[in-house]
């Protein structure tokens, strides 16, 4: 059995959080200066913190995980899961967000490593949708969430 795209996605997931890539810094770098107080400030209010960027990163990856593992996962844009406020996020603290993403990466990376192509293939997580490409689309996910936590930390130091 073939495991040619599993390793090529498993690659991917380590180099976007904390491998080397060629587009910028990967998560652990964008986030590890983020100072406890700054990763709670929205540098203006139309533009999420970094604190809730990483959540909402995490909350995708597990329901992700929930999928992959044939469990249901009722998570929707919709949900207030989706995106919770930085006075909620404070409550779990800096620490815990940087610590369950680092969690999340490790759990995805551990399920797919003794799964081959034919299962992200030929599996769906619902009608006409691959398992592959949910995992694809959680790739997608934390790219498009990197750039955004360098757009709030670059606006963050222009207001210093």
């Amino acid at each position: 059995m073939s495991r040619k795209i599993v390793e090529n996605i498993i690659v991917q997931l380590r180099d976007i959080q904390n491998g080397k890539t060629w587009y910028d810094d990967n998560l652990e770098n964008k986030i590890e200066p983020i100072s406890e107080t700054q990763a709670f400030e929205r540098p203006i209010p139309e533009v999420h913190s970094a604190a809730e960027l990483i959540y909402h990163i995490w909350v995708w990856r597990m329901h992700a995980i929930k999928l992959l593992r044939g469990q249901e996962s009722k998570l929707s844009i919709e949900s207030p899961e989706n995106w919770k406020s930085n006075e909620a996020l404070k409550k779990m603290g800096w620490k815990k967000l940087k610590a369950d993403l680092r969690e999340s990466q490790t759990e995805l990376i551990a399920f797919l490593s003794d799964k081959n192509d034919d299962y992200l293939e030929n599996n769906t997580y619902k009608p006409n949708h691959a398992l592959k490409y949910l995992v694809e689309g959680i790739i997608h996910h934390d790219l498009y969430h990197l750039g955004q936590i360098g757009i709030t930390i670059k606006l963050l130091d222009m207001d210093r």
